[in-house]
């Protein structure tokens, strides 16, 4: 049995990916801080919100030990994040930015973490797909937080799999970037001033003509490189609409 663990599983990507995965007979246990109303078998919700950090190992834990029995596979997908806090720097709320980072960055880390230590003695693929960001490889003005977030989450990631690559049986990671989607993430960027995010009208623009790719069909695309053998021979550093 092919065992999923994704964040981020009430809306957009996160939810396309569970449906998909369960219709493709995949195992899949979510992590989010609000239920989604999946009823499935092979479907398990965990509710906790990802800045509880403190809680994320014995979650992750909990999770593999559950599933390990009837494991072929596993594969994490960090895919929660928050484009919030939209503003200039001096101007942003330091909670909010605590908060940013948990989300995008520490989350992301502590999973991934956890899910190596506890799969380190398992003969079988293991995957950790982590949901980047253009925004962390090239910087706007009012998403210091958010670049700063998906950088690091980049970074982390590339170092991690070079640790991973030296191992007989260790983990593959990839950084994807997905490309701009029409979720509820854009709606909140879309509703910024132009003196907390001055693109906002560009944004509003990729809506308004149609430039926005569906949640649907990048959940489709993503689990396809996932389950191929490309996705481990592509760069760590990714970008969906180039594969």
């Amino acid at each position: 049995m092919n065992n999923y663990i994704v964040t981020g599983t009430t809306s957009g990507i996160g939810l396309e990916l569970v449906n998909q995965l369960l219709e493709a007979g995949n195992t899949v246990y979510g992590i989010a801080r609000k239920e989604n109303g999946i009823d499935h078998h092979r479907y398990h919700h965990y509710l906790l919100d990802l800045t509880e950090t403190s809680k994320l190992t014995d979650m992750m834990n909990e999770i593999i030990k559950e599933a390990s029995s009837e494991a072929s596979s596993f594969t994490l997908i960090n895919n929660a994040g928050t484009i919030e806090p939209i503003g200039m720097a001096g101007e942003i709320n330091s909670n909010l930015i605590a908060k940013s980072i948990a989300v995008n960055l520490t989350a992301p880390m502590i999973l991934t973490s956890a899910f190596i230590s506890e799969l380190a003695t398992k003969n079988m693929p293991k995957k950790v797909v982590q949901i980047s960001s253009g925004a962390g490889r090239n910087a706007l003005e009012g998403w210091s937080c958010y670049c700063a977030g998906k950088a690091g989450l980049d970074r982390f990631t590339e170092a991690v799999n070079l640790e991973e690559s030296n191992k007989t049986n260790g983990v593959r990671l990839v950084s994807i970037a997905p490309g701009i989607i029409d979720t509820n993430m854009q709606k909140t960027i879309r509703q910024s001033s132009t003196s907390a995010f001055p693109s906002v009208d560009r944004f509003k623009e990729y809506k308004a003509s149609g430039q926005l790719s569906n949640a649907k069909d990048v959940a489709e695309k993503l689990i396809s490189f996932i389950e191929s053998d490309q996705f481990y021979k592509v760069e760590v550093l990714t970008d969906l609409r180039n594969l």
